[in-house]
């Protein structure tokens, strides 16, 4: 998300303060914004370009949270876990916040992401348009998502990038299974779309030749010759985790080996495709339990 970008959700919730944004994180197929929402009484929001998932991560009982969409008004309350829907190009006329201190991700999805899925669903020309309007749902599966995606915002690891790429990938999916107003048909995984021995080989080798550059799910589902939905799948299924972990995983052994060799923690940082030697050291200390000094200490 440009800053003109985020400027402008901004604007579309007046009575809002950013707590985190994943506008300096690189992020392409997902935008990311955090909110403290306060009372409000007045417009709605106006049309997001991109389909845009809210989930209460920090809510509360003070009242409901109501808008008025085509003439009809939609109310819930906004208890921690709850997720608003809206399509993309759809107006709220009205809005009311009648809580406090609430404290909402809202992620964007592009249209483009849900091109990801034709192969897996009869999607509409323009699919997120024909996501319903919902207040107040209950989705797990949403709301873990959402979840990933706020601690990336928070202390970004190795792999980050690909765990955006991935989670937007399967919130598209779920919103097109479960909260479309059209039926979608679903392809089952044919015998093509799975990886054999010689797919992943060449995908797990193309990993180890790109550990120090910014690998995405689609140039592994490239390598692999899959749709990137089916790859992800089938990718898990063949290693036990998904690949942005399997990435992660590799980069904290070249870390180590790196550290070993005494090469700089700045070099190794940037070498292991993080944002900087902090964020190096939050991510190692979460995975190892001591950070890239320590552990070179404990080889000496």
């Amino acid at each position: 998300m440009s800053l003109m970008q985020a400027q402008r959700q901004g604007e579309k919730y007046p009575n809002s303060t950013l707590l985190q944004s994943s506008n300096e994180l690189g992020w392409s197929t997902l935008f990311a914004d955090l909110r403290s929402h306060s009372r409000y009484k007045g417009p709605g929001a106006a049309p997001p370009p991109d389909a845009e998932v809210g989930i209460v991560v920090r809510g509360s009982d003070e009242g409901p949270v109501t808008c008025k969409v085509a003439g009809s008004w939609k109310s819930a309350w906004p208890t921690t876990g709850s997720i608003w829907l809206r399509p993309t190009g759809v107006n709220s006329d009205e809005a009311r916040i009648d809580s406090a201190n609430l404290q909402v991700l809202h992620l964007y999805l592009p249209t483009g992401v849900f091109t990801g899925l034709m192969d897996d669903y009869n999607l509409p020309a323009v699919p997120g348009r024909s996501i319903r309007y919902s207040c107040g749902v209950q989705d797990g599966l949403i709301n873990q998502i959402g979840l990933s995606v706020l601690s990336e915002m928070t202390c970004a690891t190795a792999a980050g990038r690909m765990l955006v790429e991935t989670s937007s990938l399967l919130l598209a999916a779920r919103l097109a299974h479960s909260h479309s107003e059209t039926e979608l048909i679903r392809s089952p995984i044919g015998s093509g779309h799975r990886l054999d021995g010689g797919r992943l080989r060449r995908v797990l080798a193309y990993i180890e030749e790109h550990l120090a550059e910014d690998i995405t799910v689609t140039d592994l589902a490239n390598v692999a010759c899959l749709s990137i939905f089916h790859f992800t799948r089938a990718f898990a299924s063949a290693t036990g985790v998904p690949p942005h972990r399997y990435v992660s995983q590799r980069r904290l052994e070249s870390a180590k080996a790196m550290i070993a060799t005494g090469s700089p923690l700045s070099e190794i940082a940037f070498n292991c495709q993080f944002s900087s030697q902090s964020s190096f050291t939050r991510a190692f200390r979460r995975a190892t339990g001591m950070t890239p000094a320590e552990y070179r200490r404990t080889l000496q």
